[in-house]
Protein backbone atom coordinates (compact mmCIF):
# COMPACT_ATOMS: atom_id res chain seq x y z
CA UNK A 1 0.00 0.00 0.00
CA UNK A 2 1.67 3.47 -1.03
CA UNK A 3 2.43 5.67 2.00
CA UNK A 4 0.19 8.46 2.48
CA UNK A 5 1.78 12.17 1.27
CA UNK A 6 3.40 14.24 3.75
CA UNK A 7 1.84 17.41 4.92
CA UNK A 8 2.58 20.37 5.90
CA UNK A 9 0.00 23.16 7.68
CA UNK A 10 0.12 27.30 7.48
CA UNK A 11 -2.09 29.02 10.09
CA UNK A 12 -2.20 32.10 10.74
CA UNK A 13 -2.32 34.67 14.14
CA UNK A 14 -5.56 36.69 12.14
CA UNK A 15 -6.98 36.35 8.78
CA UNK A 16 -5.62 38.70 5.92
CA UNK A 17 -1.90 37.84 7.04
CA UNK A 18 -0.77 36.32 4.09
CA UNK A 19 -1.58 32.32 4.56
CA UNK A 20 -3.02 32.04 1.00
CA UNK A 21 -0.01 33.75 -1.02
CA UNK A 22 2.33 31.86 1.16
CA UNK A 23 0.93 29.15 0.73
CA UNK A 24 0.90 29.55 -2.90
CA UNK A 25 4.61 30.47 -2.52
CA UNK A 26 5.49 27.13 -1.24
CA UNK A 27 3.50 25.12 -3.56
CA UNK A 28 5.58 26.81 -6.31
CA UNK A 29 9.06 26.15 -4.15
CA UNK A 30 8.00 22.66 -3.82
CA UNK A 31 7.10 22.01 -7.43
CA UNK A 32 10.33 23.39 -8.33
CA UNK A 33 12.14 21.08 -5.91
CA UNK A 34 10.95 18.12 -7.68
CA UNK A 35 7.26 17.25 -5.83
CA UNK A 36 4.24 16.18 -6.41
CA UNK A 37 2.47 18.50 -4.71
CA UNK A 38 -1.32 19.81 -4.32
CA UNK A 39 -2.60 22.19 -1.98
CA UNK A 40 -6.04 21.56 0.87
CA UNK A 41 -8.15 23.89 2.43
CA UNK A 42 -10.95 22.38 4.01
CA UNK A 43 -13.33 25.01 4.33
CA UNK A 44 -13.17 28.64 2.34
CA UNK A 45 -15.51 31.45 2.91
CA UNK A 46 -14.44 33.76 -0.05
CA UNK A 47 -17.03 35.38 -2.49
CA UNK A 48 -13.88 35.13 -5.32
CA UNK A 49 -14.70 31.95 -6.69
CA UNK A 50 -12.57 29.56 -9.38
CA UNK A 51 -14.52 27.05 -11.87
CA UNK A 52 -12.30 24.11 -12.07
CA UNK A 53 -11.78 21.83 -15.62
CA UNK A 54 -15.31 19.87 -14.97
CA UNK A 55 -17.42 22.74 -13.95
CA UNK A 56 -17.47 23.25 -9.95
CA UNK A 57 -16.86 25.88 -7.96
CA UNK A 58 -14.21 25.67 -5.11
CA UNK A 59 -11.96 29.12 -3.78
CA UNK A 60 -10.09 31.46 -5.97
CA UNK A 61 -7.02 30.79 -3.63
CA UNK A 62 -6.59 27.41 -4.02
CA UNK A 63 -7.19 27.17 -7.56
CA UNK A 64 -4.63 29.87 -7.54
CA UNK A 65 -2.57 27.69 -5.30
CA UNK A 66 -2.86 24.80 -7.69
CA UNK A 67 -2.11 26.66 -10.84
CA UNK A 68 1.28 27.62 -8.76
CA UNK A 69 2.00 23.89 -8.49
CA UNK A 70 0.93 23.21 -11.93
CA UNK A 71 -1.68 20.58 -11.27
CA UNK A 72 -5.21 20.77 -11.82
CA UNK A 73 -7.67 21.80 -9.56
CA UNK A 74 -10.54 19.55 -8.06
CA UNK A 75 -12.69 19.93 -5.47
CA UNK A 76 -10.77 17.65 -3.14
CA UNK A 77 -8.63 20.87 -2.56
CA UNK A 78 -11.53 22.61 -1.05
CA UNK A 79 -14.50 20.81 -0.22
CA UNK A 80 -16.59 23.28 1.66
CA UNK A 81 -16.77 26.88 -0.05
CA UNK A 82 -18.91 28.83 2.22
CA UNK A 83 -20.30 32.07 -0.25
CA UNK A 84 -21.74 34.96 2.19
CA UNK A 85 -25.08 35.80 0.71
CA UNK A 86 -26.87 38.23 3.40
CA UNK A 87 -25.35 39.08 6.97
CA UNK A 88 -25.05 35.73 9.16
CA UNK A 89 -26.09 33.74 5.88
CA UNK A 90 -24.46 31.68 3.87
CA UNK A 91 -24.69 29.40 0.55
CA UNK A 92 -23.02 26.58 1.18
CA UNK A 93 -20.77 24.73 -1.50
CA UNK A 94 -20.03 21.14 -1.34
CA UNK A 95 -17.71 19.72 -3.87
CA UNK A 96 -18.01 22.33 -5.97
CA UNK A 97 -21.81 22.42 -5.91
CA UNK A 98 -24.79 24.77 -3.99
CA UNK A 99 -26.15 22.70 -1.13
CA UNK A 100 -28.32 25.27 0.53
CA UNK A 101 -28.23 28.57 2.30
CA UNK A 102 -27.60 28.11 6.07
CA UNK A 103 -27.23 31.22 8.72
CA UNK A 104 -24.02 30.63 11.48
CA UNK A 105 -25.78 28.76 13.62
CA UNK A 106 -27.32 26.40 12.00
CA UNK A 107 -24.43 25.45 9.94
CA UNK A 108 -22.39 24.84 12.92
CA UNK A 109 -25.18 22.61 14.70
CA UNK A 110 -26.69 20.91 11.80
CA UNK A 111 -23.58 20.45 9.09
CA UNK A 112 -20.44 20.49 10.59
CA UNK A 113 -20.34 17.15 11.58
CA UNK A 114 -21.38 16.34 8.32
CA UNK A 115 -18.29 18.58 6.82
CA UNK A 116 -16.01 16.68 9.15
CA UNK A 117 -16.41 13.59 7.28
CA UNK A 118 -16.37 15.33 3.54
CA UNK A 119 -12.92 16.92 4.77
CA UNK A 120 -11.27 14.03 5.84
CA UNK A 121 -12.49 11.79 2.68
CA UNK A 122 -10.97 14.59 0.61
CA UNK A 123 -7.86 14.65 2.82
CA UNK A 124 -7.35 11.27 1.92
CA UNK A 125 -7.87 11.15 -1.69
CA UNK A 126 -5.12 14.06 -1.94
CA UNK A 127 -2.66 11.95 0.32
CA UNK A 128 -3.54 9.07 -2.05
CA UNK A 129 -3.02 11.10 -5.39
CA UNK A 130 0.50 13.31 -4.29
CA UNK A 131 3.45 13.53 -2.23
CA UNK A 132 3.06 16.57 -0.47
CA UNK A 133 0.13 18.47 0.55
CA UNK A 134 0.58 22.00 1.24
CA UNK A 135 -2.58 23.11 4.10
CA UNK A 136 -4.05 26.08 4.16
CA UNK A 137 -6.02 27.31 8.21
CA UNK A 138 -8.46 29.57 8.39
CA UNK A 139 -8.81 32.45 10.42
CA UNK A 140 -6.68 31.87 13.56
CA UNK A 141 -6.48 28.53 15.45
CA UNK A 142 -7.18 30.59 18.88
CA UNK A 143 -11.10 31.52 18.23
CA UNK A 144 -12.09 29.52 21.38
CA UNK A 145 -15.41 30.15 20.46
CA UNK A 146 -15.18 27.63 17.65
CA UNK A 147 -12.22 25.51 18.57
CA UNK A 148 -14.77 22.50 19.46
CA UNK A 149 -15.89 21.90 16.29
CA UNK A 150 -12.96 23.39 14.58
CA UNK A 151 -12.78 21.77 11.08
CA UNK A 152 -9.89 24.02 9.67
CA UNK A 153 -6.79 24.34 11.81
CA UNK A 154 -5.95 22.56 14.78
CA UNK A 155 -8.20 19.50 14.60
CA UNK A 156 -7.54 19.56 10.65
CA UNK A 157 -3.91 19.55 11.25
CA UNK A 158 -4.39 16.38 13.81
CA UNK A 159 -6.23 14.58 11.27
CA UNK A 160 -3.71 15.47 8.57
CA UNK A 161 -0.41 14.45 10.88
CA UNK A 162 0.18 17.55 9.69
CA UNK A 163 3.10 19.78 11.32
CA UNK A 164 2.18 23.71 11.65
CA UNK A 165 4.00 27.07 10.92
CA UNK A 166 2.63 29.96 12.80
CA UNK A 167 1.85 33.01 10.03
CA UNK A 168 1.65 36.28 11.99
CA UNK A 169 1.53 39.88 9.99
CA UNK A 170 3.93 42.42 11.76
CA UNK A 171 2.51 45.15 9.14
CA UNK A 172 -0.70 45.83 11.28
CA UNK A 173 1.50 45.98 14.52
CA UNK A 174 1.22 43.65 17.56
CA UNK A 175 3.55 40.65 16.23
CA UNK A 176 5.11 39.57 19.56
CA UNK A 177 2.01 39.28 20.85
CA UNK A 178 -0.41 37.70 18.46
CA UNK A 179 2.10 34.81 18.66
CA UNK A 180 2.87 34.31 22.12
CA UNK A 181 -1.36 35.41 22.49
CA UNK A 182 -2.01 32.48 19.84
CA UNK A 183 -0.14 30.21 21.46
CA UNK A 184 -1.23 30.53 25.04
CA UNK A 185 -5.05 29.65 23.85
CA UNK A 186 -3.34 26.50 22.10
CA UNK A 187 -3.87 23.22 24.48
CA UNK A 188 -0.32 22.09 25.15
CA UNK A 189 -1.12 19.27 22.38
CA UNK A 190 -1.58 21.62 20.06
CA UNK A 191 1.33 23.77 20.79
CA UNK A 192 3.19 20.77 20.49
CA UNK A 193 2.43 21.00 16.95
CA UNK A 194 3.11 24.08 16.17
CA UNK A 195 6.79 24.31 14.68
CA UNK A 196 8.09 27.22 14.12
CA UNK A 197 7.14 30.80 12.71
CA UNK A 198 7.03 32.93 10.18
CA UNK A 199 6.79 37.29 10.43
CA UNK A 200 5.41 38.18 7.19
CA UNK A 201 4.92 41.60 5.43
CA UNK A 202 8.33 43.35 7.05
CA UNK A 203 9.94 46.65 6.32
CA UNK A 204 12.66 48.04 7.55
CA UNK A 205 15.67 47.03 8.59
CA UNK A 206 15.64 43.01 10.28
CA UNK A 207 18.71 43.82 12.10
CA UNK A 208 16.69 46.02 14.18
CA UNK A 209 13.40 43.28 15.00
CA UNK A 210 16.25 40.58 15.52
CA UNK A 211 15.78 41.53 19.63
CA UNK A 212 11.93 40.58 19.28
CA UNK A 213 13.08 37.85 16.93
CA UNK A 214 15.66 36.21 19.99
CA UNK A 215 12.86 37.04 22.72
CA UNK A 216 10.32 34.99 20.91
CA UNK A 217 12.50 32.32 20.51
CA UNK A 218 13.70 32.67 24.09
CA UNK A 219 9.86 32.48 25.29
CA UNK A 220 8.83 29.90 23.19
CA UNK A 221 11.08 27.32 22.82
CA UNK A 222 10.44 27.84 18.80
CA UNK A 223 12.05 29.00 15.86
CA UNK A 224 11.33 31.93 13.76
CA UNK A 225 11.77 30.55 10.02
CA UNK A 226 11.56 33.82 8.29
CA UNK A 227 10.79 37.14 7.99
CA UNK A 228 9.10 37.91 4.91
CA UNK A 229 9.57 41.35 3.43
CA UNK A 230 6.91 42.98 2.23
CA UNK A 231 6.03 42.30 -1.44
CA UNK A 232 4.40 44.99 -3.57
CA UNK A 233 2.11 44.56 -6.23
CA UNK A 234 2.64 40.81 -5.50
CA UNK A 235 0.18 40.17 -9.34
CA UNK A 236 -1.82 37.54 -7.71
CA UNK A 237 -5.17 36.82 -6.94
CA UNK A 238 -6.63 37.93 -3.65
CA UNK A 239 -8.61 35.40 -1.28
CA UNK A 240 -11.40 37.60 -0.88
CA UNK A 241 -12.32 41.05 0.37
CA UNK A 242 -10.49 41.36 3.28
CA UNK A 243 -7.42 43.24 1.18
CA UNK A 244 -10.29 44.89 -1.26
CA UNK A 245 -9.60 47.97 0.64
CA UNK A 246 -6.14 48.13 0.40
CA UNK A 247 -5.59 47.07 -2.98
CA UNK A 248 -5.51 50.14 -4.92
CA UNK A 249 -4.69 52.26 -2.03
CA UNK A 250 -4.32 56.43 -2.54
CA UNK A 251 -3.10 55.75 -6.16
CA UNK A 252 -2.97 58.70 -7.88
CA UNK A 253 -4.12 59.30 -11.45
CA UNK A 254 -1.32 60.31 -13.73
CA UNK A 255 -1.22 61.70 -17.09
CA UNK A 256 -3.29 60.05 -20.70
CA UNK A 257 -4.85 57.15 -17.88
CA UNK A 258 -7.95 56.14 -18.63
CA UNK A 259 -10.29 56.56 -14.98
CA UNK A 260 -12.06 53.19 -14.63
CA UNK A 261 -14.23 52.73 -11.70
CA UNK A 262 -15.67 49.89 -10.03
CA UNK A 263 -18.64 50.09 -8.10
CA UNK A 264 -17.73 48.37 -5.30
CA UNK A 265 -21.40 46.83 -4.12
CA UNK A 266 -21.70 45.41 -0.51
CA UNK A 267 -21.63 41.68 -1.55
CA UNK A 268 -19.32 42.21 -4.25
CA UNK A 269 -17.86 38.83 -5.64
CA UNK A 270 -15.22 37.80 -8.07
CA UNK A 271 -13.26 41.24 -7.96
CA UNK A 272 -10.31 39.24 -9.45
CA UNK A 273 -11.71 39.91 -13.00
CA UNK A 274 -9.95 43.69 -12.71
CA UNK A 275 -6.75 42.29 -11.97
CA UNK A 276 -5.38 42.84 -15.21
CA UNK A 277 -6.31 46.34 -15.73
CA UNK A 278 -3.65 47.14 -12.80
CA UNK A 279 -1.33 45.85 -15.22
CA UNK A 280 -2.26 48.47 -18.06
CA UNK A 281 -0.56 51.20 -18.02
CA UNK A 282 -2.89 53.58 -19.11
CA UNK A 283 -5.09 52.80 -16.75
CA UNK A 284 -5.90 54.03 -13.25
CA UNK A 285 -8.39 51.61 -11.39
CA UNK A 286 -10.46 52.51 -8.69
CA UNK A 287 -13.82 51.61 -6.52
CA UNK A 288 -16.43 53.18 -5.84
CA UNK A 289 -18.93 53.05 -2.94
CA UNK A 290 -21.03 56.21 -2.64
CA UNK A 291 -21.53 59.60 -4.66
CA UNK A 292 -18.79 61.62 -3.32
CA UNK A 293 -15.99 59.18 -4.99
CA UNK A 294 -18.04 58.81 -8.13
CA UNK A 295 -15.71 61.61 -9.31
CA UNK A 296 -15.02 61.78 -13.55
CA UNK A 297 -14.65 58.54 -14.34
CA UNK A 298 -14.07 57.02 -18.13
CA UNK A 299 -15.37 53.62 -17.57
CA UNK A 300 -17.55 52.23 -14.68
CA UNK A 301 -17.80 48.74 -14.41
CA UNK A 302 -20.60 47.10 -12.15
CA UNK A 303 -19.54 43.85 -10.73
CA UNK A 304 -20.65 40.90 -9.53
CA UNK A 305 -22.23 39.75 -6.70
CA UNK A 306 -23.65 37.25 -4.42
CA UNK A 307 -27.34 38.86 -4.09
CA UNK A 308 -27.90 40.86 -7.53
CA UNK A 309 -31.29 41.87 -6.35
CA UNK A 310 -30.12 43.18 -3.08
CA UNK A 311 -27.15 45.07 -4.29
CA UNK A 312 -29.18 46.88 -7.26
CA UNK A 313 -31.45 48.47 -4.35
CA UNK A 314 -28.01 49.42 -2.65
CA UNK A 315 -27.51 51.25 -5.71
CA UNK A 316 -31.00 52.85 -6.03
CA UNK A 317 -31.32 53.76 -2.22
CA UNK A 318 -28.04 55.43 -2.50
CA UNK A 319 -28.33 57.32 -5.78
CA UNK A 320 -25.74 55.34 -7.34
CA UNK A 321 -28.70 53.81 -9.81
CA UNK A 322 -29.84 57.48 -10.94
CA UNK A 323 -25.91 58.82 -11.51
CA UNK A 324 -25.36 55.35 -13.49
CA UNK A 325 -28.41 56.36 -15.88
CA UNK A 326 -26.93 59.90 -15.75
CA UNK A 327 -23.55 58.84 -17.25
CA UNK A 328 -24.94 56.34 -19.44
CA UNK A 329 -27.18 59.19 -21.01
CA UNK A 330 -24.10 61.27 -21.64
CA UNK A 331 -22.40 58.92 -23.56
CA UNK A 332 -20.12 57.29 -20.84
CA UNK A 333 -18.74 53.71 -21.30
CA UNK A 334 -20.18 51.01 -19.27
CA UNK A 335 -19.59 47.49 -18.11
CA UNK A 336 -21.59 45.12 -16.23
CA UNK A 337 -20.27 41.24 -15.44
CA UNK A 338 -22.37 38.56 -14.22
CA UNK A 339 -24.21 40.51 -11.66
CA UNK A 340 -23.81 43.88 -12.77
CA UNK A 341 -24.67 42.54 -16.72
CA UNK A 342 -28.12 41.55 -15.07
CA UNK A 343 -28.74 44.63 -13.40
CA UNK A 344 -28.45 46.49 -17.03
CA UNK A 345 -32.07 44.81 -18.01
CA UNK A 346 -35.43 45.80 -17.19
CA UNK A 347 -36.56 43.21 -14.55
CA UNK A 348 -35.05 40.74 -12.24
CA UNK A 349 -37.40 37.67 -10.67
CA UNK A 350 -37.04 35.92 -8.10
CA UNK A 351 -40.80 34.14 -7.38
CA UNK A 352 -39.33 30.81 -5.44
CA UNK A 353 -36.83 33.30 -3.36
CA UNK A 354 -33.69 31.79 -3.97
CA UNK A 355 -31.52 35.27 -4.73
CA UNK A 356 -33.22 37.04 -1.45
CA UNK A 357 -36.66 37.52 -0.11
CA UNK A 358 -37.43 40.16 -2.83
CA UNK A 359 -39.63 38.76 -5.44
CA UNK A 360 -39.07 41.11 -8.65
CA UNK A 361 -37.43 44.65 -8.61
CA UNK A 362 -37.16 46.88 -12.31
CA UNK A 363 -33.96 46.91 -13.31
CA UNK A 364 -31.81 49.65 -14.85
CA UNK A 365 -33.61 49.19 -17.94
CA UNK A 366 -30.13 49.62 -20.38
CA UNK A 367 -31.18 45.95 -22.13
CA UNK A 368 -34.88 44.97 -23.06
CA UNK A 369 -34.03 41.14 -21.27
CA UNK A 370 -35.26 40.36 -18.23
CA UNK A 371 -33.63 37.24 -15.57
CA UNK A 372 -35.36 34.93 -13.40
CA UNK A 373 -33.08 33.65 -10.54
CA UNK A 374 -33.41 29.26 -10.44
CA UNK A 375 -32.38 26.73 -8.20
CA UNK A 376 -29.54 25.49 -10.13
CA UNK A 377 -26.44 27.10 -10.22
CA UNK A 378 -24.27 27.20 -13.95
CA UNK A 379 -20.37 26.92 -13.36
CA UNK A 380 -19.03 26.15 -16.27
CA UNK A 381 -15.54 27.44 -18.16
CA UNK A 382 -16.21 28.62 -21.97
CA UNK A 383 -14.57 29.73 -24.51
CA UNK A 384 -15.18 31.69 -27.89
CA UNK A 385 -15.44 34.48 -29.93
CA UNK A 386 -15.99 38.29 -29.01
CA UNK A 387 -18.07 39.90 -31.57
CA UNK A 388 -17.31 43.22 -31.45
CA UNK A 389 -17.51 46.15 -34.16
CA UNK A 390 -14.39 47.44 -35.53
CA UNK A 391 -13.85 50.60 -34.11
CA UNK A 392 -13.05 48.81 -30.65
CA UNK A 393 -10.40 47.66 -32.11
CA UNK A 394 -9.71 51.41 -32.66
CA UNK A 395 -10.13 52.84 -36.00
CA UNK A 396 -11.83 55.66 -36.27
CA UNK A 397 -14.51 55.01 -38.67
CA UNK A 398 -16.09 51.39 -39.76
CA UNK A 399 -18.59 49.80 -42.10
CA UNK A 400 -21.29 49.00 -38.80
CA UNK A 401 -20.96 45.06 -39.67
CA UNK A 402 -19.63 42.83 -36.75
CA UNK A 403 -16.37 40.58 -36.60
CA UNK A 404 -15.17 38.38 -35.04
CA UNK A 405 -12.08 40.36 -33.43
CA UNK A 406 -10.08 37.13 -31.19
CA UNK A 407 -10.80 33.91 -29.38
CA UNK A 408 -11.65 34.59 -25.44
CA UNK A 409 -11.84 32.15 -22.32
CA UNK A 410 -13.19 32.63 -19.30
CA UNK A 411 -16.01 31.32 -16.59
CA UNK A 412 -19.43 31.29 -15.61
CA UNK A 413 -20.97 31.43 -12.29
CA UNK A 414 -24.46 32.34 -12.01
CA UNK A 415 -27.90 31.11 -10.71
CA UNK A 416 -29.49 33.04 -13.49
CA UNK A 417 -31.58 32.41 -16.48
CA UNK A 418 -31.50 35.82 -19.13
CA UNK A 419 -34.50 36.23 -21.41
CA UNK A 420 -34.55 39.01 -24.13
CA UNK A 421 -37.51 40.65 -24.90
CA UNK A 422 -36.43 41.85 -28.28
CA UNK A 423 -33.69 41.26 -30.83
CA UNK A 424 -30.37 42.69 -29.59
CA UNK A 425 -26.54 42.65 -31.18
CA UNK A 426 -25.17 39.84 -28.75
CA UNK A 427 -21.09 40.73 -27.44
CA UNK A 428 -19.82 37.08 -27.85
CA UNK A 429 -20.16 33.65 -28.53
CA UNK A 430 -19.21 30.96 -26.83
CA UNK A 431 -19.48 27.40 -26.17
CA UNK A 432 -18.12 25.31 -22.75
CA UNK A 433 -14.66 24.25 -22.58
CA UNK A 434 -13.92 20.98 -23.29
CA UNK A 435 -17.68 19.31 -23.37
CA UNK A 436 -18.83 17.14 -26.08
CA UNK A 437 -21.07 19.60 -27.07
CA UNK A 438 -19.70 21.97 -29.00
CA UNK A 439 -21.94 24.17 -30.19
CA UNK A 440 -21.66 27.85 -29.61
CA UNK A 441 -24.41 29.77 -27.97
CA UNK A 442 -24.70 34.28 -27.53
CA UNK A 443 -23.61 35.63 -24.30
CA UNK A 444 -24.02 38.90 -23.49
CA UNK A 445 -24.90 42.32 -25.05
CA UNK A 446 -23.46 45.50 -26.83
CA UNK A 447 -25.07 48.48 -27.11
CA UNK A 448 -25.59 50.11 -30.43
CA UNK A 449 -23.21 52.73 -29.72
CA UNK A 450 -20.91 50.53 -28.23
CA UNK A 451 -20.52 51.84 -25.04
CA UNK A 452 -22.21 49.66 -22.94
CA UNK A 453 -21.29 46.23 -22.72
CA UNK A 454 -22.80 43.13 -20.37
CA UNK A 455 -21.68 39.17 -20.19
CA UNK A 456 -21.83 36.46 -17.89
CA UNK A 457 -18.32 35.86 -18.56
CA UNK A 458 -16.00 36.19 -15.72
CA UNK A 459 -12.30 36.79 -16.57
CA UNK A 460 -13.14 38.45 -19.69
CA UNK A 461 -10.63 41.18 -18.96
CA UNK A 462 -7.83 38.47 -19.14
CA UNK A 463 -8.27 38.22 -22.37
CA UNK A 464 -5.21 40.50 -23.56
CA UNK A 465 -6.48 41.57 -27.66
CA UNK A 466 -10.00 41.84 -26.26
CA UNK A 467 -9.21 44.03 -23.09
CA UNK A 468 -6.80 46.17 -25.53
CA UNK A 469 -9.12 46.55 -27.90
CA UNK A 470 -11.76 47.65 -25.45
CA UNK A 471 -9.75 50.09 -24.01
CA UNK A 472 -9.00 51.55 -27.21
CA UNK A 473 -12.72 52.16 -27.76
CA UNK A 474 -12.28 54.02 -24.80
CA UNK A 475 -8.89 56.02 -25.66
CA UNK A 476 -10.61 56.36 -29.32
CA UNK A 477 -13.32 58.42 -27.65
CA UNK A 478 -11.28 61.01 -25.89
CA UNK A 479 -9.20 61.65 -29.31
CA UNK A 480 -6.20 59.31 -27.88
CA UNK A 481 -4.16 57.20 -30.34
CA UNK A 482 -4.45 53.02 -29.98
CA UNK A 483 -1.58 51.17 -27.89
CA UNK A 484 -0.87 48.06 -29.13
CA UNK A 485 -1.11 44.91 -26.78
CA UNK A 486 1.81 45.73 -23.66
CA UNK A 487 0.89 42.81 -21.09
CA UNK A 488 0.28 39.28 -21.27
CA UNK A 489 -2.09 38.31 -18.53
CA UNK A 490 -1.14 35.11 -17.94
CA UNK A 491 2.61 36.19 -19.03
CA UNK A 492 2.36 38.24 -15.56
CA UNK A 493 1.12 35.69 -13.58
CA UNK A 494 3.16 33.03 -14.28
CA UNK A 495 5.82 35.40 -13.54
CA UNK A 496 4.47 36.40 -10.60
CA UNK A 497 4.41 33.02 -9.44
CA UNK A 498 8.54 33.07 -9.89
CA UNK A 499 8.85 36.20 -8.38
CA UNK A 500 6.77 35.13 -5.36
CA UNK A 501 8.50 31.49 -4.76
CA UNK A 502 12.07 33.35 -5.54
CA UNK A 503 11.25 36.14 -3.20
CA UNK A 504 9.96 33.53 -0.36
CA UNK A 505 12.89 30.98 -0.89
CA UNK A 506 15.27 34.04 -0.34
CA UNK A 507 13.97 35.03 3.38
CA UNK A 508 12.32 31.68 4.52
CA UNK A 509 14.81 28.73 5.76
CA UNK A 510 13.80 26.22 3.60
CA UNK A 511 16.11 23.49 4.57
CA UNK A 512 14.10 23.67 8.01
CA UNK A 513 10.43 23.34 6.63
CA UNK A 514 12.30 20.48 4.32
CA UNK A 515 13.37 18.85 8.37
CA UNK A 516 9.66 19.60 9.50
CA UNK A 517 8.20 18.32 7.02
CA UNK A 518 10.54 14.79 7.16
CA UNK A 519 9.85 15.24 10.94
CA UNK A 520 6.05 15.59 10.95
CA UNK A 521 5.82 12.46 8.26
CA UNK A 522 7.63 10.07 10.58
Amino acid sequence: MKKLASTIMLQGTASDVGKSILTAALCRIFYQDGNNVAPFKSQNMSLNSYVTLDGKEIGRAQGMQADACFTVATTDMNPILLKPKQDMVSQVVVHGKPYKDLDARSYRELYLHTAEGIVKESLLHLREKYDLIAIEGAGSPAEVNLKDSDIVNMRLAKWAEAPVILVADIDRGGVFASIVGTLEILTPEERDRVCGFIINKFRGDVSLLQPGIDWLEERTGKPVLGVIPFLHHIGLEDEDGASLDTKIKSTVKGEHQLDIAVIKLPRISNFTDFDPLLDELDVHLRYVSNLEEWGNPDVVIIPGSKNTMQDLLFLREFGIEDKILEYVEQGGFLLGICAGYQMLGKRLLDPNFYESDVSEIEGLGLFPMETTFVETKRTERVEGNALIFTSMLGEQEHSGENVISNDVEGYEIHMGITRFLQPVQHAFEIRLTGHKDHSFHNDGVLSENERVMGTYIHGILDNDILRRSWLNRVRWNKGWEAKEVESSYRNQREEAFERLAEHVRKYLDMKKVYQIIEEGSK
